[in-house]
């Protein structure tokens, strides 16, 4: 403090900087304990606040939802002495000013909302600052509806279209998407966006949509495949025909990963392999121009694995068709044994597939929709419809040794009352052990999330958008 050049002169006495001269309290200044000239004459600017993100979404009932940063500032003032809070909401039913929370101190704070109904809301954050300016900003919160499993749920954002995932250690995971060809690092045990994101669509020089839906890990390579199917209004699209690999560097949040080779010709591969055979699969009427992949006689990719301590023999799942294809049909796995000098071909037109017997599952009338394998040998089996793309059919888990002429085991039915298709098995754990769990993903890109009609791919928003993990225990 200085003294005014008109006060006469005179000793001053020395200030007391005691920590309490400022009280904290989640945040917070109280204002009484400010020095008076601090509390009446200084210059305060405007305070600031800003979101990390403009729009969050939520799950009635969840643990853990997704949270966003806020920073705060005001010139003149420390940014501690600065109160962050919900002043306003346009639908107290989706989400009240009650039900934000702040934490932390400083220029930068947590935002979390919980979650009382199904819909949106614009919840107004306010930073309230010295000298009685504040300054506010919109969030806006859209939350499903509550869910079966819930303590054991997480949610993908970013992407609702999940369709295959690969573990890549440190407690980390990465997920494809069918609508796009991006790439997304997740941590497995937290709801939230991809800390990372690789576009694989640039190296792999293709213009469309891979259709990615299955993947396989053997060492530092990830295999990757599209559907091989044609779209869903019966064209064929050579980008949806694509095999290519990743190489993995790293772990957990410092995972990277590098496109390696590619194949475009796997689909006709099947198809004269199937026709040198007889057509006993009927892979040539499954392909042809105007046949829709997901029917019970289509053609539709939705798996692989490797085979039991190969890395050069892979199993390729089959969504459609079933064998025969009729209700009750067996689920298909077509063995491609020189997988790894596919991905090494790079457009070589004197490359080509060679495959095994093909192997059927008993699935119960379910086709595969992943399949996934540990060091042991032991398999886990996503079954569902060759139908349905949500939950209007049946799901379970199976397992498997990998033997063709052995049959699978039903582990558990996946429920269905819940939005979103179950797609993707992480990884498996051991089997035998008691309390095994396995992390089971759905693609939610045709469910109705937050009660508007609107298709979660089609959300406008893609924090709205998003799938939900799911740890299930196998050996209750």
């Amino acid at each position: 403090m200085v003294p005014s050049p008109t006060a006469s002169p005179r000793r001053l006495r020395p200030v007391r900087h005691a920590a309490a001269a400022l009280t904290l309290v989640a945040g917070a200044v109280a204002m009484s304990a400010l020095p008076a000239c601090a509390a009446a004459g200084a210059d305060y600017g405007t305070p600031t606040i800003k979101l990390s993100a403009a729009y969050l979404s939520g799950a009635v009932g969840a643990t853990g939802d997704p949270t966003v940063t806020v920073k705060v500032g005001q010139s003149g003032a420390d940014a501690g002495a600065l109160t962050v809070s919900a002043t306003a909401t346009t639908h107290g039913s989706v989400a009240g000013t009650g039900d934000v929370t702040v934490t932390g101190t400083g220029a930068t704070r947590e935002v979390a909302v919980r979650a009382r109904g199904k819909g949106y809301t614009d919840l107004t954050l306010q930073v309230h600052g010295l000298g009685g300016r504040t300054a506010t900003t919109t969030l806006h919160y859209a939350a499903s509806g509550a869910v079966q499993n819930a303590a054991d749920t997480r949610y993908l954002t970013g992407s609702s279209d999940s369709s295959a995932a690969v573990d890549v250690g440190g407690g980390y995971l990465v997920v494809a998407d069918d609508e796009s060809n991006v790439l997304r690092l997740y941590r497995r045990d937290a709801s939230g966006a991809p800390v990372r994101t690789w576009d694989v669509g640039s190296g792999l020089d293709v213009d469309k949509e891979i259709d990615i839906e299955a993947a396989a890990r053997v060492g530092d390579t990830i295999y990757w495949t599209g559907s091989l199917g044609n779209n869903k209004d019966g064209e064929p699209k050579k980008d949806r025909f694509t095999l290519f690999t990743t190489t993995v560097s790293g772990s957990g949040a410092d995972t990277e990963l590098e496109v390696g080779g590619s194949y475009q010709g796997l689909r006709d591969d099947l198809v004269a392999w199937d026709e040198a055979n007889g057509d006993r699969l009927g892979f040539a009427e499954g392909t042809a121009d105007g046949q829709v992949p997901k029917q019970i006689d289509g053609f539709n990719v939705e798996g692989l694995e490797f085979a039991p301590g190969s890395g050069s023999t892979a199993y390729i799942g089959f969504r459609a068709p079933l064998v025969p294809p009729a209700d009750g049909g067996a689920a298909l796995l077509v063995p491609v044994t020189n997988i790894d000098r596919l991905a090494r071909s790079v457009g070589s037109e004197d490359t080509h597939a060679t495959f095994g017997d093909p192997i059927t599952l008993d699935l119960g009338g379910l086709s595969v929709r992943d399949i996934r394998r540990n060091d042991k040998g032991q398999y886990l089996i996503v079954a569902g419809s060759w139908a349905a793309e949500d939950n209007s059919a049946p799901y379970a888990l199976y397992s498997w040794d990998g033997v063709a002429g052995h049959q699978p085991v039903k582990r558990l039915d996946l429920p269905t009352a819940d939005p979103g298709g179950w797609e993707s098995v992480v990884d498996v754990p051991d089997l035998s052990a008691p309390g095994a769990q396995a992390q089971v993903i759905t693609d939610s890109g045709s469910a109705d999330l937050y009660g508007d009609g609107t298709e979660a791919k089609d959300l406008e928003h893609e924090e709205w958008r998003k799938s939900r993990s799911v740890r299930f225990s196998l050996n209750s």
